[in-house]
């Protein structure tokens, strides 16, 4: 049987959804915890979107997703083992787990499941308040409802975050503002906190414990690379990636030709 021990180098694909130029010094830096983070035979490559998502709307995360699928297409096809969508919204989850067989794992899943292995409740803080009812309706499509208190939001952007990663004084204001939202999750019940965005949870990765009044603070990148090297483990013992029963059915050949035609 070929194991992780016992393969080639995997490769998987990390899927950011901000731009590779632009926002460089983020990516090297989310490169760099996952190289220092990886298991020995794993190799995640991060990868931006051009042009990235940067207008906090639906209508931009629907832009984005076809892009991402094609992505994912893009990966199977040059033979990485699996692909990461690193945007805690995870839009066309469902559509590129249809798409292709290597695993697809989700930031925004993967880090809700694994709270729920470390507490009973979660709560989310997300990056803009734009994003308060799309958080929403993701917990509730994951039927987590009963087990999240709910979601506050910060008020920040791209820059205000790509700010943060290197100057102490924007990092502080952050940090506060971060900790004003948890407060009130906490007082709801919330007994561990996600941040819901790849940027913050890269930005408080510094501090490692994060606990705020006895709640941890989710180290989500480090959640998202070892679920996905889970994934590869679990594909390499029981042969099975997704099931293709219902909502991940596989998406015809003639489908996935038509979406890239188009």
């Amino acid at each position: 049987m070929t194991t992780a021990a016992t393969r080639a180098t995997a490769r998987i694909w990390y899927q950011s959804f901000v731009h590779p130029m632009q926002q460089a010094p983020y990516i090297e830096r989310l490169q760099g915890m996952l190289d220092a983070m990886a298991s020995p035979g794993i190799r995640f490559e991060v990868r931006g979107l051009e042009p990235p998502d940067f207008a906090f709307h639906a209508l931009s995360e629907f832009r984005c997703a076809g892009q991402v699928i094609r992505n994912a297409l893009e990966a199977e096809k040059e033979g990485y083992d699996a692909f990461v969508l690193g945007h805690f919204q995870e839009p066309a989850l469902i559509e590129l787990r249809g798409a292709v067989d290597i695993p697809v794992i989700s930031l925004g899943e993967a880090n809700m499941l694994a709270a729920l292995s470390m507490a009973h409740r979660f709560g989310l803080v997300t990056v803009n308040p734009v994003f308060l009812p799309w958080h929403d309706r993701q917990v509730r499509s994951h039927g987590l409802a009963e087990r999240c208190v709910g979601t506050r939001a910060l008020e920040m952007d791209v820059p205000a975050f790509m700010a943060a990663f290197t100057d102490e004084s924007a990092y502080a204001a952050v940090r506060a503002q971060f900790v004003e939202q948890v407060r009130p999750l906490i007082a709801a019940g919330a007994e561990i906190i996600i941040p819901a965005g790849g940027l913050p949870m890269m930005l408080f990765a510094r501090e490692a414990p994060f606990v705020i009044e006895g709640a941890p603070v989710m180290n989500g990148v480090a959640v998202v690379a070892k679920a996905a090297e889970m994934a590869l483990a679990l594909r390499d013992i029981t042969k099975v990636v997704v099931s293709r029963r219902g909502t991940y059915a596989k998406a015809p050949p003639a489908a996935i030709s038509q979406f890239l035609a188009h």
